[in-house]
């Protein structure tokens, strides 16, 4: 059958297609950038039924969608696209770099070599270190990505918000008129983050066991023999739970008020991610567990 192909800026004609009438949307998009136009690859396409529609998934069929020949559907061009893969190295491999670049060599910095740094400083070096190195490993070895790619110019925004609040908070805890906290607050935030850290890759390695390889299979989420994966019983998202519990306690352990801001602007960040994943949840699935919230156990 042959289907148009129109932009849904002015609703311009692009070209005609033909399909089978077994095709899906991901078979229109094969066949748009083979036939109608070679810079707009599947990623850099949505497929609508109108200009100003809902983005078709690519599973969708065309016979349940009621297309027929003669039809028209609206593609909008997403932009150029880089995977989610490697935005997530970017986003983490900054981090790790720039924490180390300001611990390493203050003088850059400060204009001058301060004395050696606190142990605590050195403490915190290595949680925030470890953390982004433990991000990169989960990138390469355990995270499965529902979605392929996410648009380039999203890239350098992302970047920049934790490249920069690497920065900033390096640049406090090394200081050389930094001020650590007391033996207990130290103590009591360094426990904190290394079971956060634990907490949050075994919920990582679970949702990736969740889901087979090369499939896109949604299931509910519960927990599995690891005790830590018991935060399931009470909110959608625990690995955001205890993300934000890391950098909760390393503002504890490092009584550093600019690390108490990136807790706070990621959790707000989490907190809209782990609601609307929480919603999609009780729609997708009536079984859904209603007792849990989305991301603070019995708050939000």
């Amino acid at each position: 059958m042959e289907i148009e192909i129109l932009s849904v800026s002015r609703s311009k004609p692009l070209g005609k297609i033909h399909l089978k009438a077994t095709a899906t949307v991901k078979d229109v998009k094969e066949k748009v950038y083979q036939n109608v136009n070679k810079s707009l690859y599947p990623d850099r396409q949505a497929i609508k039924l109108e200009a100003k529609g809902k983005t078709l998934n690519d599973e969708d069929s065309l016979k349940a969608l009621n297309i027929q020949g003669g039809d028209k559907l609206y593609l909008k061009d997403l932009g150029p696209q880089i995977s989610w893969k490697n935005v997530f190295l970017a986003e983490y491999a900054g981090p790790f770099f720039v924490y180390l670049w300001v611990y390493q060599r203050p003088w850059l910095i400060y204009g001058y070599q301060p004395g050696a740094s606190g142990n605590i400083a050195t403490v915190a070096a290595v949680c925030w270190c470890a953390h982004y190195a433990k991000r990169i490993l989960e990138t390469v070895f355990v995270h499965r990505f529902s979605h392929g790619t996410m648009p380039l110019r999203n890239l350098f925004r992302n970047c920049a918000y934790y490249w920069l609040f690497t920065l900033y908070v390096a640049y406090h805890i090394n200081h050389p008129l930094y001020t650590p906290p007391c033996d207990t607050w130290f103590y009591v935030g360094l426990s904190g983050f290394i079971l956060c850290e634990l907490g949050n890759l075994s919920i990582h390695i679970l949702l990736k066991n969740l889901r087979p390889p090369g499939t896109k299979v949604r299931r509910v989420p519960v927990p599995d023999g690891n005790p830590l994966s018991l935060l399931f019983n009470f909110v959608s998202c625990p690995n955001y739970t205890y993300e934000f519990g890391s950098w909760l306690f390393f503002t504890i352990m490092t009584k550093c008020a600019p690390a108490g801001l990136f807790a706070a602007a990621g959790f707000y960040q989490m907190a809209v991610w782990a609601i609307g994943k929480h919603r999609n949840y009780k729609k997708e699935f009536p079984e859904y567990p209603k007792g849990r919230k989305a991301i603070l156990p019995f708050i939000l």
